[in-house]
Formats: structure tokens, sequence, C-alpha cells
């Protein structure tokens, strides 16, 4: 019998070594077959299999009990409850490996040849998770690969069935085939961006990245505010792709030298559902963005969003004051629009006009009257405020304030009997104040108009299935921004693990607002052009908590991890 140090077997693969040592090969097979998964680009096992030298079976058995590796019988899976997400389709079918399931930092990896070093460093960089590799046998590996990677047609025919259809009107179908050439119409490409959209609408995805790069093309959908890339598409797709997005937007398709804006809307069963597209051409290609813009998030009410009650409370007084002007400000994703028509959606009243304009309008609410800006046309936000003056509305929303020709027209209106609402872009609320003086508003007209700030961030919640209390030392709770009354024993904060129900350890979002109404005192530091620093010792002293003491308080009820809050709070 050969050995595991045979000269002969120095370049021979892990697998390879073990089965000759166990007497399943010869050394001059062993080498053989090395060469034709060489020359085939395919793994040593399958070419072990293919030639038939060895079953699945016995091979994966041999395996198993010289490295003293699990085998796991992959027909007692339950293919539903396996892990989904976390090593992308490309990695799994290149490598021959299913996510079992994960536990802490640890991914144990199904697979024929646990002995592949490349396919551990891959996984490990990829998820930043240690692999740990459980034996499965290969033809059973490989028919549950096969109906994972199903092509694009039928995978569609099985999750959307005739519940999914474009909202495509006459116009478009006649651009559709008129504009549009037979490659373009390709089924596969068609049925591809179906699935794509599908996937994203079920893993509860924010938008979509379609990008092209020099040697390969990716999708990568944004989940929980993270990037995860979910295929590589073959790169000869990209044009058709970005043809046929084109064409169901109702852009122009000849056009790939400058960005372009569009939408479209899906029909998800008895759900419709708008998309926001946007172009953007770059080195390899045009990147193409689709944010997914879901209607019903308006509609779940200002406690969904995770306001605590003093919070609330004080939004609510606000809003329903007959004059003033309201704030949201927030990077973009912090998810200040859904805030915004949330309010909306309370005050959408048969008594009331309401009339909003936006960069584009985002979230069609039935019963208000929006605009979108058109800045070739000449409809800015300014242009549109002067109208809506002379249109008797009630309540105004501003999508941006951007310059100080918009702030003027909007404090304006703020004065004139109506309420006011629109975003900033700034890091907290008392910023949000100094960012108006400094646009050149005047101090009175800041102090009299603005009644109330919010500033907010979306951290990640903590997955109810697989959250566990985590111990953290106390000094760190301290330098978080605990105090030291906060830190009693009588709670215990929470870690993300991950489960195959959300993978991370997180699903879905929650919001982190600072709610700051502009009282006396503040008003009395506006108008003798105090700092935000005055500002925000102010609101301390009026009860008004900064974003990080929110997030300590979701972290306190179990909502989220104190890493989550950190990383979201940290300025």
């Amino acid at each position: 019998m050969d050995t595991l140090v045979d000269s002969p077997q120095s370049s021979l693969s892990g697998a390879a070594r073990v089965l000759v040592h166990a007497g399943k090969l010869s050394s001059k097979a062993a080498e053989d077959l090395s060469k034709t998964a060489h020359d085939r680009k395919i793994g040593f096992v399958a070419a072990v299999i293919a030639s038939g030298a060895i079953s699945a079976s016995d091979l994966a058995h041999t395996l198993s009990a010289t490295l003293a590796v699990p085998l796991v019988d992959l027909n007692a899976v339950d293919y539903e409850k396996l892990p989904k997400g976390i090593v992308d389709n490309k990695l799994t079918q290149q490598y021959q490996i299913v996510a079992l399931a994960r536990r802490g930092s640890r991914l144990f990896i199904g697979g024929a040849d646990p002995t592949d070093q490349e396919a551990s460093e891959r996984i490990k960089f990829a998820t930043q998770l240690s692999p740990e590799w459980v034996i499965v046998e290969y033809d059973k590996l490989a028919r549950l690969l096969e109906s994972q990677g199903a092509s694009a047609s039928e995978t569609l025919e099985n999750i959307a069935g005739s519940d999914f259809e474009f909202d495509v009107t006459e116009d478009d179908a006649a651009q559709e085939s008129a504009e549009v050439t037979t490659d373009v119409e390709d089924a596969p490409v068609v049925r591809f961006l179906q699935k794509m959209l599908i996937d994203a609408i079920n893993m509860r995805a924010s938008d979509l990245h379609f990008e092209p790069y020099e040697s390969h093309y990716r999708v990568r959908f944004r989940v929980d505010g993270e990037l995860r890339e979910i295929t590589q598409p073959p790169i000869a797709i990209k044009e058709k792709l970005a043809s046929r997005i084109k064409v169901i937007s109702r852009l122009d398709i000849s056009e790939k030298r400058v960005p372009q804006d569009g939408r479209m809307k899906l029909k998800f069963g008895s759900k419709a559902i708008d998309f926001r597209i946007s172009t953007l051409p770059t080195l390899f290609g045009e990147k193409i963005v689709i944010r997914i813009l879901d209607p019903s998030s308006a509609r779940l009410g200002i406690e969904a969003l995770g306001y605590e009650k003093v919070e609330k409370d004080r939004l609510m007084a606000a809003i329903v004051r007959p004059y003033g002007m309201v704030l949201v400000t927030g990077p973009t994703g912090s998810g200040k629009t859904v805030s915004l028509y949330t309010c909306l959606n309370i005050l959408n009243q048969p008594g009331v006009n309401i009339s909003t304009v936006e960069d584009p309008a985002e979230i069609n609410l039935p019963g208000i009257n929006q605009v979108n800006v058109n800045d070739k046309a000449g409809m800015n936000f300014a242009v549109a405020l002067k109208s809506f003056l002379r249109q008797d509305p009630d309540i105004i929303m501003v999508g941006e304030i951007r310059d100080l020709e918009t702030a003027d027209i909007a404090i304006k209106a703020a004065q004139t009997g109506h309420m006011v609402m629109s975003t900033l872009h700034t890091n907290d609320a008392p910023t949000t104040l100094t960012r108006l003086l400094n646009m050149g508003v005047a101090p009175f007209n800041v102090a009299s108009s603005v009644i109330l700030i919010t500033a907010q961030r979306l951290a990640r919640r903590l997955c109810e299935n697989c959250k566990q209390l985590a111990e953290y030392p106390r000094e760190a709770m301290l330098r978080a921004g605990y105090q030291p009354e906060d830190l009693d024993g009588s709670w215990k904060p929470y870690r993300a693990v991950g489960c195959s129900a959300c993978s991370s350890g997180y699903k879905g979002r929650v919001g982190i607002y600072q709610v700051m109404p502009i009282t006396e005192a503040q008003q009395r530091i506006i108008l003798s052009e105090g700092t935000a620093i005055d500002i925000a010792g102010q609101a301390r002293k009026d009860g008004v908590r900064d974003l990080r003491q929110s997030g300590l308080v979701k972290v306190r009820q179990g909502v989220t991890t104190l890493e989550e809050v950190i990383a979201v709070t940290n300025e």
C-alpha cells in the first residue's frame, strides 16, 4: 500500500493523498485523475466520481473515517431550514458546498472535499465566519446544488406563478415594440430581472445594485442597511439587462452617456410596489440602482417606527399645530421620508389640503397632492412652494431644504398659517438650527417658525429567534454612555448570533430618534446667535435625549446590540 509521504504524491491534493493512503486509488490513478481535474477545471472529487473509480458513498465514508470529519446524509436535511444568503450562489456552485448551519462565528459547511483549503479561505473571507466542514455525499450534494441553481425561468415559475407582472402602459408597449430588439426581449434576461426583484422583495431589501466591471458583473442587495452580494451573472448580460430595465421604467435606451432617472411598478400578487431607477455611466457599462418603494411603509403607524412614548408625544403635539415648521434630519437612508409620510398619513383627512414637492416623490399616498421637481423645466423646490401658497394649502411638505431661497419661502409659509414639514442633511437636531443660520436665514425667522426638529438613524433589529444574552465589561458600558445607576443588574444586553431565519443575527431595522422641541430658552439662544453646543446644552436641560442615549435605551430593551448603536451613532 502506498503511504501519505510517498514522493510521487507530493503534488496531490489532500483528498487524493487520503484515498491513496486508504488503498482506494493507486498513486498513478490519483495523478491521472488530478490532471483530469486540472484540465477540465473541476474538483478532484468530481473527477473521481465521474470516472467511476469510487462511488460517492464509499468516497464520503472513507474521507470521514480517515479525517475524523462528521458525515451527514443530505436526504435527512430539511432544505427549507438551511440558512439563506450567508454564502453567495457563485461560491456554492464554484466549490460545490452548501451552508448547513451557523453557530455564533462558526459556519458549518457541507462538502464532498473537506481538504479544499482554497474553498475554506474564500468562504472565511466572504462571510467573516470560521468554516467548519461536514462531509456530504457528492451525488446528493450535486442534486441539491442543481436544484438551487436552476434556470431563472424555472425558479421564476415556481416563485411567481401568475401573480407577478409589470405595470406597462400602452405607450410603454409601443416603445417596447418600436425600440427594443429581440436580443433585449430574450426570455432569460426578462426572467432574471423578475427573479432578482422577487428575491429582493422576499429578502426585505431596500435597493438592488447592478454593477458592471471589466471582467465580471455582480448584483448586490441592500438588506437592513448592509450591501450583500447575491450573484455574479455572465458579463454578457449587462447590455440586455440595462435595456430591459430602461424600457419598463420609460427611459431612453439609446442614451448611455448621461445618468437617467425613472420609475416602474410591479404587481406582486394583490400588492403594487413602486421602484425608482437610477442609471450611471461607468468605465465598463451602466451601473443601475433600483430602490424599492413600498407605499405600505407609510401606513405602519408611528408606533412601528420605534419612537419612545415621550418622543412620540412631542412629535404628535407638534404636527397637529395649525402652523409652524417641523424638520426631520439625518443622512441618506436614515428613514426620513418614511417618518414624514407617516406624519402626513396621520394628518391626511378629508378636510385637509396637503401638498408635497419632492425630488422625486417616493411614496404615493391617495388624498395628497404630490409634485416632482423638474429642474430642466424650471420646476424646482422654490417655484413649487410659491405655487403651493396660491393653492390654499393647510400642510406643505418639502422634500429637502437645499438653499436660502427654498428656506425663506418655507419659513414664510410657516409664519403665515401653514404647517411646513421638510428634511435637512445634518448630524443631529442642534446643528440643524445653526445650518439654517449659516444658509443665511435670519435668527428671528428661525426662532419664530421652527417648532420641532427630529434627528434619526436606523439600527439593525435583533432577530428574536437567535439573540442571546451578552456580557460586557462595566467599563465598556460606561464608555458607551451608560450612567453608573443604569448598571444596576436589573437588565442584560443581548448579542447577535445568526440563524436560518436571519443569517446575520439581525432582522429588520428600528429607528433611533432625537426629538427636540424648540422651547423659549432655545429661542433666546437662537436670537443671540448661539452655537450648536449652546443649543445642545439647553436640549439636555429640557430632557431631550441625544442619539446615543436613545440608542442605549434600545439596547436596554433588547431591541438591538451595543455594537450596532455605537456604529450608527459614532459621530
